[in-house]
């Protein structure tokens, strides 16, 4: 079957014919070498969406919203990205540099005519539009954390001693037996890995193996990779038995532990504690994997350590607009301290607008936007 999309109306703005053929994997190669034979070539990574951004029927914003519906790993996360496809960041984006340019025009026309008695008018105004332009990108950097929060998801890495409930707690987290569970010590000698996600948000989990003296070479491995893993962690939670509670091998623990770790101490096995409970410190849980006593409140804590809160104000953002955003507000930030100084006053704003217009791709070298289509699947 061939569907012919006539341009400027295709996904590229290009003539476009797409072929559809029936049957399995070999009917459609056989269709697709005899496409090469005829002078037909295969499409470079992002290829369709780069000519949809040259071509101006997306922006760079959009087009790597297409690369994020398809990265998706929640719903919540697929709905942000549909939303950056559609071209809501964008819109947010490009409403702030109308209002950038226009206390630009305030301030260079202050500049321009000197001798006319507008200095102080406009000098009231552009304090004014830049404390609410200040607040308004503020908010939307805010948007933008949360949505790579969303697009990136938190990894927490299992720590404890042997035998604290570090597997079953990930079981229990997970939904599911993914580790072995034993009374054995020792028991986990490699890191297990499993995706989850709280109100949306993916959790990349990984149980380790327990750090202790090693007994043979093997779990000494086991323990090595421990604490690379908890290297590389966002969140660390420290399991550590409920009934005994933060002993002195679990203060040696921490006491190698990077202080700027976000950390939850974890007492497990809470169901087996007698007696009254102590009021234990902030950002220490008591739950029971085995009856899952207390988890909730560990997934409320995993999201606030995250840094995230639910709201429909939530823009799919990758690394590179956060960075734009802080470079734009440290720019406006700047502006603030030198409105005396018009010269430096206008610059400071044309910084800020150079990066804000940086994210929709209306200024981008080559080599940013070869490097952000490169990282697109074939054909997309």
């Amino acid at each position: 079957m061939a569907l012919w999309f006539p341009a400027p109306a295709s996904y590229t703005g290009e003539d476009v014919l797409e072929l559809h053929g029936h049957g399995g994997p070999v009917v459609l190669q056989m269709l697709l070498s005899r496409c090469q034979e005829l002078g037909a070539r295969l499409a470079e990574p992002g290829e369709f969406t780069y000519r949809a951004f040259a071509n101006g029927k997306l922006d760079l914003a959009q087009a790597e919203g297409v690369a994020d519906i398809i990265e998706a790993s929640t719903a919540q996360a697929a709905r942000s990205a549909l939303a950056s496809l559609r071209g809501e960041f964008s819109s947010r984006i490009n409403a702030l540099v109308e209002r950038l340019i226009e206390l630009r025009a305030l301030v260079e026309a202050t500049l321009d005519f000197p001798e006319e008695d507008i200095d102080a008018e406009h000098r009231v105004r552009a304090a004014e539009n830049l404390a609410a332009l200040r607040a308004d990108l503020n908010r939307v950097f805010e948007a933008g954390r949360q949505g790579s929060i969303l697009r990136q998801g938190l990894t927490v890495v299992l720590a404890g001693q042997p035998n604290v409930g570090k597997s079953s707690l990930l079981n229990r987290l997970a939904g599911e037996e993914l580790a072995i569970v034993t009374d054995i010590p020792g028991t986990t000698r490699d890191s297990i890995r499993q995706d989850i996600q709280i109100e949306g948000v993916p959790l990349h989990v990984i149980d380790t193996a327990g750090l202790r003296a090693p007994g043979d070479a093997v779990e000494a491995i086991g323990i090595q990779r421990t604490w690379e893993a908890i290297e590389r962690a966002d969140v660390l939670l420290l399991v550590v038995d409920a009934r005994s509670g933060l002993t002195a091998e679990d203060q040696a623990i921490v006491a190698k532990i990077a202080p700027g770790l976000a950390r939850i101490t974890v007492h497990n096995k809470a169901d087996l504690l007698k007696g009254n409970r102590t009021v234990l410190p902030e950002h220490e849980l008591r739950v029971s994997a085995a009856t899952g006593e207390g988890l909730a409140e560990l997934r409320q804590a995993l999201l606030a350590q995250a840094g995230w809160h639910a709201g429909e104000d939530v823009v799919m953002a990758r690394e590179r607009h956060l960075q734009a955003l802080e470079r734009a507000l440290g720019g406006l930030e700047r502006a603030s301290s030198v409105t005396v100084r018009l010269e430096l006053f206008a610059e400071e704003l044309r910084l800020a607008q150079e990066a804000l217009v940086s994210i929709t791709g209306e200024y981008s070298s080559d080599d940013l936007l070869g490097e952000i289509f490169s990282r697109f699947c074939i054909g997309k």
